[in-house]
């Protein structure tokens, strides 16, 4: 294990070290074209409740134009919000992730940036958004409880540092998405609805986060493997 989250420090640095000199002008090009992509899959036009990451200033594609036409076309979108949970063993993360919903296009432009730049719902707003895991997830107290579990997500589109040819991803290294994934899958086995799978996954990427063709990301069983790939001006791979 010790050697496995050495190898993904590494590339994480390797990667950053490359996306530092990519041009504010490439990400613009390439999120453009990325944009239309994505908005051209089957998998997006069909789906009614997407998930989608909201970029950072800078480093990752943008994905602003996605969630404005996401809610024009009347589709629900959700968000991750990132919330402190209780630790009842040394090994449980401080903080998880869960996705909420935008009430509109003017709830989008409200969003207030994060520590990292990212637009985040506030923490007094929740109570009154959807959400996909469900109340229980949140450390609350009674007069803040969260809105109502949503109904399922059909498309989830994930930011990552790097991907590789077999479409794993290697993300930030908190594990945010893959714990959401896997409690999310866990909440849809305790139902027995056959309506009830896996939302489709989706990774966006600049070309400079993919790996070359041979090199691959160090993974374990806990890691997420992607149903598309879009990165850049490059045609979508598919698993």
């Amino acid at each position: 294990m010790a050697g496995l989250h050495t190898a993904k420090k590494e590339l994480r640095r390797h990667i950053r070290q490359t996306l530092s000199h990519v041009s504010e002008l490439s990400i613009q090009t390439q999120s453009q074209a990325a944009t239309e992509t994505l908005l051209s899959l089957p998998e997006y036009q069909s789906a009614k409740r997407i998930s989608v990451y909201l970029s950072m200033p800078k480093g990752e594609l943008s994905t602003r134009a996605i969630v404005t036409e996401a809610l024009q076309n009347g589709k629900e979108v959700y968000v991750p919000y990132i919330h402190k949970t209780t630790r009842p063993a040394d090994e449980s993360p401080a903080s998880v992730m869960d996705m909420v919903a935008l009430h509109s296009h003017e709830d989008f432009e409200a969003l207030q940036p994060d520590s990292w730049g990212i637009p985040t719902p506030g923490e007094s707003s929740i109570a009154h958004r959807k959400c996909c895991l469900g109340q229980p997830h949140f450390e609350q107290t009674s007069a803040e409880k969260s809105g109502e579990k949503s109904e399922n997500l059909e498309l989830v589109i994930m930011p990552g540092m790097a991907f590789d040819h077999r479409l794993d991803r290697l993300g930030h290294g908190k594990g945010y998405y893959d714990r959401f994934l896997s409690q999310y899958q866990r909440s849809l086995e305790k139902s027995s609805s056959p309506e009830n799978r896996m939302p489709f996954l989706v990774g966006l990427a600049l070309e400079e986060q993919i790996l070359p063709e041979g090199q691959e990301i160090p993974t374990d069983a806990s890691d997420w493997r992607l149903d598309a790939l879009i990165a850049g001006n490059k045609p979508v791979r598919r698993r």
